[in-house]
């Protein structure tokens, strides 16, 4: 199996092929394409398709032996023994948002390292920026297809938890009561709208204190923002507290309930 000990070595590796699949993406984008349903009644178009065999051809070059579980190739039946470490890839996550083009959609690549994501990133090419988490965290402008520097990006960190309540992210297209609940006992006083794996990136860079999510997702949709939370000095963890974990084989990789937290000291 490949080495898998420079941690912001794999994020690099991520983002430059989440920017490479960010060209077809785009291209795509930008023309009068079709969505179509899965077996599921989940959307899906020709962009998460192309994007997802341009992620898995580079992983293969990059971590040959390091078993890869993308969704658009789990949906068509592939299921990988994925042993203590594997890949997580969601080629367009939030593909809603895809469709509907308010350009809140991202590309998605986390490592998984016994149960718990350990290198990741999300770029959303549409509003042309990048977030990557490996020991560290970075966001910055970035260009689908331009080369990816992480000293061309500034280091992000989760803000304290202000004394005057805290702002809430949620989903734009998924938030259901038992969230908003939530964040009510826990004193959100504000509120900010996102789509797809943003969320987790804009508790990671200070934008926000907590992102709650009881409505379903796969693993593939959460790894690479919890990847890059962590290295920003947030956490996820179940509602009651516990470790957020992956490899969820039993249940084909669903998650149950979860809350991105920024930094739990006071302002």
């Amino acid at each position: 199996m490949s080495d898998l000990t420079d941690k912001n070595a794999i994020a690099l590796s991520f983002a430059e092929l989440c920017s490479e699949a960010g060209v077809e993406i785009m291209r795509i984008y930008n023309t009068d394409f079709e969505n179509r349903s899965k077996d599921d009644n989940s959307p899906v178009t020709d962009a998460d398709e192309a994007a997802e065999a341009i992620i898995l051809q580079g992983l293969q070059a990059r971590f040959p032996g390091v078993p890869v579980l993308a969704e658009e190739s789990f949906a068509a039946g592939f299921r990988p023994e994925i042993g203590t470490a594997f890949i997580l890839v969601d080629p367009v996550d939030g593909t809603k948002e895809f469709i509907n083009k308010n350009g809140e959609f991202t590309v998605n690549i986390a490592l998984i390292e016994d149960r718990r994501p350990t290198a990741g990133c999300v770029f959303a090419p549409a509003r042309e920026r990048i977030y990557v988490g490996g020991t560290e965290a970075w966001a910055g402008a970035h260009r689908a297809g331009d080369p990816v520097r992480l000293d061309g990006l500034a280091k992000i960190r989760t803000r304290s938890r202000p004394e005057s309540g805290m702002t809430a992210v949620m989903s734009r297209s998924h938030a259901d009561a038992d969230t908003l609940a939530f964040a009510e006992s826990c004193g959100v006083s504000d509120r900010i709208s996102a789509g797809s794996s943003l969320k987790f990136c804009l508790v990671a860079e200070g934008r926000a204190d907590v992102y709650p999510r009881f409505g379903p997702t796969k693993e593939w949709d959460t790894g690479a923002g919890h990847a890059v939370l962590n290295a920003a000095g947030g956490a996820v963890t179940t509602p009651e507290g516990t470790p957020f974990l992956y490899a969820k084989e039993a249940t084909e990789y669903l998650n149950g309930a979860f809350v991105a937290w920024g930094r739990p000291d006071p302002a």
